[in-house]
This record gives structure tokens, sequence and C-alpha cells, in this order.
């Protein structure tokens, strides 16, 4: 028989049992449109995560203190406190790798503006912390040289203390004086809003004032909590990460032999760490929905079973007038990847509806990747054939006599 004969005859026997058909197609809808989901979100958490940390940089270096311990160690509070104001001028005179440094203390608290207050962080920082942090202010300035110098008690802030203690996000409060922790501070500046980040965390919520305003008033400290800076571009991260990890440990005067008592980390580590783990969690959930697809195939061999047993007398009228077994074979395979193949169409149609409404919907991020249609259509094209082959095969093998004479 012909390719098309062959077509014909399959296609009408997929539609003289439509909704058996359909249910046959089911599983293989249900698979397919879950992968492409999962795809879909897995992608576009994994470049959402990363659209988030190029806005911070992504030449973006930071120093902590204490050694690269991770797994929740419990850490020596002098340990600590390795990071000093040496360490920052010597980075500032010496390094050639960086364009921009920014020593930073943090602290946590009310702050406050007549009867109205809100919690946030203050940020004790250089001017340069906004070239680093790629900020940038809508109203007002940021403050000065100047005021680090003297450690004048100024500030910038984020919109939404702004809306927060003066009702309006739109509000121009340069020049207002807010209290945190009982220390007045004057706005200065006003930073362009951000929104939130993936994590959930409000960027507008923050409050930036001189490091040394910071240290001296807020928490008496004489050593930062860390050390942000920006490398001359992404590529040279890792010589400025070596350059800077030279300059630190001739300070601290450590041992060639002796582990530093600081990390740094680069932008870009964090940025293919997050990937790797969004690539783990896209995997873990794609093999997930993927079973469906195994299920859907052994059902499709289940009906494909049925139906040969059902058409014995037609296999066996055919054979009968000159069919051979490679003709019911094909017949019964190109039936197999019909259902396969039109089941794959509809759930790759109903993955992207699925994806647009996770979307539009479920505000979730997600970019269905071209590649992974191609591969759940060439995956249903192989269930078709691989659960298809052993009806047909049956099929094939039947003597025509004993077809002929099946009740």
């Amino acid at each position: 028989m012909s390719i098309k004969n062959l077509l014909k005859v399959a296609f009408t026997a997929i539609l003289s049992n439509k909704f058996r058909s359909f249910l046959s197609m089911l599983g293989i809808i249900i698979g397919v449109a879950a992968v492409i989901i999962m795809m879909a979100i897995g992608q576009g958490s994994k470049q959402s995560v990363r659209d988030d940390l190029s806005k911070m940089g992504t030449n973006l270096l930071t120093i902590r203190p204490g050694a690269d311990m991770r797994g929740g160690v419990r850490r020596d509070p002098s340990e600590m406190q390795t990071l000093k104001m040496a360490d920052y001028e010597s980075i500032v005179s010496e390094a050639t790798l960086v364009t921009h440094v920014s020593p930073e203390v943090t602290s946590s608290g009310q702050v406050i503006y007549g009867a109205k207050n809100t919690t946030t962080s203050v940020y004790g920082e250089s001017p340069e912390y906004l070239d680093i942090k790629l900020w940038t202010v809508e109203n007002g300035s940021c403050f000065t040289e100047e005021d680090v110098k003297k450690s004048a008690k100024v500030c910038v802030v984020g919109k939404t203390i702004v809306q927060e203690l003066f009702g309006d996000k739109n509000f121009d409060a340069v020049g207002k004086t807010i209290r945190f922790k009982s220390i007045p501070f004057r706005i200065v500046g006003i930073l362009k809003a951000k929104g939130y980040n993936n994590w959930g965390m409000d960027q507008d919520n923050v409050m930036i004032a001189p490091y040394t305003t910071v240290m001296k008033r807020l928490s008496a400290q004489t050593y930062f909590n860390s050390i942000v800076m920006s490398a001359l571009s992404e590529e040279l991260s890792d010589d400025a990460t070596e350059e800077v990890t030279n300059i630190l440990r001739r300070n601290h005067k450590i041992k060639e032999e002796d582990e530093s008592d600081f990390t740094i980390r680069s932008q870009q580590e964090w940025m293919e760490t997050m990937s790797s783990t969004m690539d783990t969690i896209t995997i873990i959930l794609v093999v997930a929905a993927a079973f469906s697809l195994l299920v859907a195939g052994i059902g499709i061999m289940n009906i494909m079973l049925v139906s040969v047993t059902e058409r014995t007398k037609e296999i066996g009228l055919r054979m009968s007038v000159g069919a051979r077994g490679i003709d019911i074979m094909s017949q019964f395979l190109i039936e197999s990847i019909m259902i396969s193949l039109t089941g794959a169409l509809l759930g790759i149609a109903l993955g992207y509806g699925g994806s647009w409404m996770a979307k539009h919907f479920f505000m979730l991020p997600s970019s269905v990747p071209l590649w992974s249609v191609g591969l759940s259509f060439s995956v249903c094209a192989f269930i078709g054939i691989f659960f298809g082959y052993v009806p047909a095969r049956k099929a094939a093998r039947m003597d025509p006599i004993e077809a002929l004479r099946y009740e």
C-alpha cells in the first residue's frame, strides 16, 4: 500500500473512534503541556534572576569579612571585624582594576517623621555606592565626600520611605528632616524607583547615608560589614578579585599557606550559581512532568492492542486480498504516530496557553524556549513508534485464515 492510502486508512480508523482516540491523546496532551510550562517557568525565572542581578552591575565585587565557610558554620565575632579603614584606603589607592569602591556599614530600625514611622535599613556608604549599584537620584542629589569627612547627618532615600512617611511616593521630600534611632537626618536626594526583586524584597525601602555617619552615630563600630566595588569590566572581574586579594592579604599580614580572613564574591559568580540552581530545579520539574508522557505511551499501546483485537477480521481480509505483513504493521504504526503527534500539537498549544496565563495572571516569569517545543514533538514521535510497535507487530504476524475465523 502507498503511504497516502496508509495515512487515509489510519485517519479513518481514528475518526471512527473519536472519543477513544481523544482519551489516548489526553496523556500526551497533558504531558507535553506540563513539560513546556515547566520549562517556560524555569527558563523565565532563570532569566529574571539574571536580569535582577545585572541591575546591580555585572562587574560588581563584594568583600565580606571571615573565611569562605558555608553550611551555617558558627563564626567567632572577631572574624567578622577584619575589614578596616586601612583596607578601604589601600584598595582605593593601589587597585588598578577597579573603578568605584565603597565601604559598607548597615543598621536596621525605625525611621520617623512626625507621627509616621516605618521600618527600614540604613546603608552607610561612600558617594560612589550609587554608581556601583546603578542607582539613580531622581530628585535632589547624593551626599558628597565632604559630607563623609564631616560625618554629616544627611541621606538619600527610596520611594517606599517617601510613601510611608509623607503619604505620596512622588512627594518632594528633599530638605525634610527625618529621624533614625533618634538621630536626625536631612534628606538630600530621592532615588528612582526599582520595585520588588525576585526574592520579594522591596528595593525602594532603603536609606543611604555617609558611612562615617553610620559608624560613629548609629552603630559605634570601627570596622566595615563589607566593601563593594566595580571591576573595570565583567571580563576583568577575576583579575580584579586576585589583585584586591593580594592587597588585603598583605594588609592583614596573612602568610602564604594560611587562609584569607575575608571572602570576595563577584556578581558573575552569583549569576552562575543562581543559573545552575535554576537549571537543576527546572530539570527536576521537567523529569517529573515527563513521566506523564511515559504513562501516556503505555496508554496508547493499550488502546492500540484493543484496536488490533477488534479489527482482527479486517486484518485477515486485507491479508487475504494481498496485503503484506509490512503493510499491516505500517498501518497500525502510522495510526499510533498520528495519535501521538496530534496529542503533541494540542499539548504544545495548551503549553503556550498555560505559560501565557502563568505570566499574565499569576505574575510568574515565563519564557517558552523553542527547543523545548521541538524536543517535545520529537519525543512524542518516538513514543508513537516505540509504544505502537508491539500492537503493529502483533497485527502483522496474524494468520489470515485464523483472523477471518475470529469472532
